[in-house]
């Protein structure tokens, strides 16, 4: 994935209530630099994801929250990017952080749920490093365009069923849907504690 640095340059005119915070609150000029203002702030869930300014008001965010944001202010700009949720294999090769949490459980992967914006052709993370990559590219098993209002309930229902079948391909008994599901909770919160 790219970072923020391939996100369009273009100057941001005002409209829009994420444009206006953007350019009043955050003194963002351009699509680009939003993108990386986006980035600065730190990974953290949110308390409202329906909430459109949330992660400038509680200043972090997750995959989820952080690339709707950039999407509802492409909206208002007129700029062609899409918000896309794409389903991988987690690991501590490909997402610094939950390895510990993958070995205590004896699992080597863990299929993960993981927003992003395309635009172009390209994908962009704005909340991985592009400083510290990882030794291992994501290999997306399912990826689809989302809407910024299907961030809550749709991501969670869509993972979920992945994973329901992930453990029926991978015929693993070791773990009931809602263990894993908690493993899964636990590498989330090891990535609070990680500077993405």
């Amino acid at each position: 994935m790219n970072s923020w640095e391939v996100l369009e340059p273009r100057p941001l005119r005002p409209g829009g209530i994420v444009t206006n915070a953007f350019l009043k609150t955050c003194s963002v000029a351009d699509f680009r630099s939003a993108g990386r203002f986006v980035r600065s702030l730190p990974y953290g869930r949110n308390t409202d994801t329906n909430d459109a300014l949330v992660v400038l008001a509680e200043e972090r965010g997750t995959c989820s929250t952080k690339h709707a944001l950039i999407r509802r202010l492409a909206v208002e700009q007129g700029l062609n990017v899409a918000l896309m949720i794409g389903i991988y294999e987690m690991t501590d090769l490909n997402t610094a952080g939950v390895g510990a949490v993958l070995t205590r459980y004896k699992l080597h992967a863990l299929p993960e749920a993981h927003c992003y914006l395309k635009t172009v052709g390209a994908r962009v993370d704005v909340t991985r490093a592009t400083e510290r990559r990882t030794s291992e590219e994501i290999m997306l098993l399912h990826e689809e365009e989302i809407e910024a209002t299907q961030i809550g309930p749709y991501k969670v229902d869509l993972h979920k069923q992945f994973l329901s079948r992930w453990v029926e391909e991978q015929a693993l008994k070791a773990y009931t849907m809602e263990e894993l599901w908690c493993v899964r909770e636990e590498c989330i919160a090891a990535l609070e504690g990680v500077s993405a």
